[in-house]
């Protein structure tokens, strides 16, 4: 088994999406919401990003690779609807 050493651990950390609280590696852009956030996180490369699993926000790195959020004007689908053939009052 190769050891990997703590520069390329850091290394992969800073390349790689992993939640600090759930352990999960699938991660989303989120809004950008204060002046800090959008005026002076791109000024030290960093972006809001949001757990998929635990919904944890946090700030990363912008070359980290996480999916893009869904466009504004998309909405989620309602679940669809079961009919019973029962009568109940």
């Amino acid at each position: 088994m190769i050891e990997k050493s703590a520069d390329q651990l850091w290394f992969q950390r800073l390349l790689e999406f992993h939640c600090e609280d759930c352990g999960s590696d699938t991660g989303f852009r989120s809004r950008r919401r204060t002046f800090s956030e959008r005026y002076l996180l791109p000024l030290f490369l960093l972006q809001p990003v949001r757990c998929a699993e635990c919904f944890r926000r946090d700030y990363r790195l912008v070359f980290m690779p996480v999916k893009a959020r869904l466009p504004e004007g998309v909405k989620k689908l309602p679940a669809p609807v079961t009919r019973s053939n029962r009568n109940v009052a």
